[in-house]
């Protein structure tokens, strides 16, 4: 059965399934490469590529949040399972809103950093994303301390996140990993009444 473009009731469309797994593999290997750069020095080889390649993904990024947020509102996710509790419920609540707010937070800042001096950020050579702020004395300190302590806040709750999914997946059983994955629901299997 192929999966529909938009959410239903019961299960994840594709294009949130896909935007959810390329935001997060994003935000990790951005946040793995910008613990790198920063003890990069001028005369390691990668020390101008990896900032260009951190800050195009970031923007792209930034990109596919505004159409996430956007697409929420007119394909919202599927309703919980009956299984889950109702702290869980409100936990889940809790994680993506501050998952929202901080992945805003960091994509941000991290674009404030390097357009603090009125530049702009050239992503991938495709195009230029102009300085909104002009020439801010001060700025890139702010935004930069900014950005590095959202990022630790942002990876630590996605890992809860994640330790989450897998609590449901491999204790709880349930099909909340395997919605967000595409796959199919497991098959019910109920115990056999042999009584007469």
């Amino acid at each position: 059965m192929a999966f529909p473009l938009m959410n239903s009731r019961q299960q994840f469309g594709w294009v949130t399934i896909l935007i959810h797994w390329l935001v997060a593999v994003a935000v990790f290997g951005l946040f793995g490469l910008g613990l790198y750069m920063v003890e990069l020095t001028y005369y390691d080889a990668w020390y101008n590529e990896a900032p260009h390649i951190h800050e195009s993904i970031g923007i792209l990024v930034l990109l596919a949040m505004f159409f996430r947020v956007a697409w929420r509102l007119v394909s919202p996710p599927p309703v919980s399972l009956p299984s889950h509790r109702p702290w869980e419920k409100a936990g889940a609540h809790v994680a993506h809103f501050g998952m929202y707010l901080l992945l805003f937070a960091v994509l941000v800042s991290g674009y404030l950093i390097p357009t603090a001096d009125g530049s702009g950020v050239d992503v991938f050579n495709w195009f230029t994303v102009p300085s909104v702020t002009g020439q801010q004395k001060g700025l890139e300190s702010v935004a930069g301390d900014i950005h590095y302590w959202v990022a630790w806040g942002l990876v630590i709750l996605a890992v809860i996140h994640a330790i989450g999914a897998i609590k449901h997946h491999v204790i709880d059983r349930d099909e909340t990993l395997r919605r967000m994955m595409g796959l199919k629901a497991r098959p019910v299997i109920r115990p056999r009444n042999d009584s007469i």
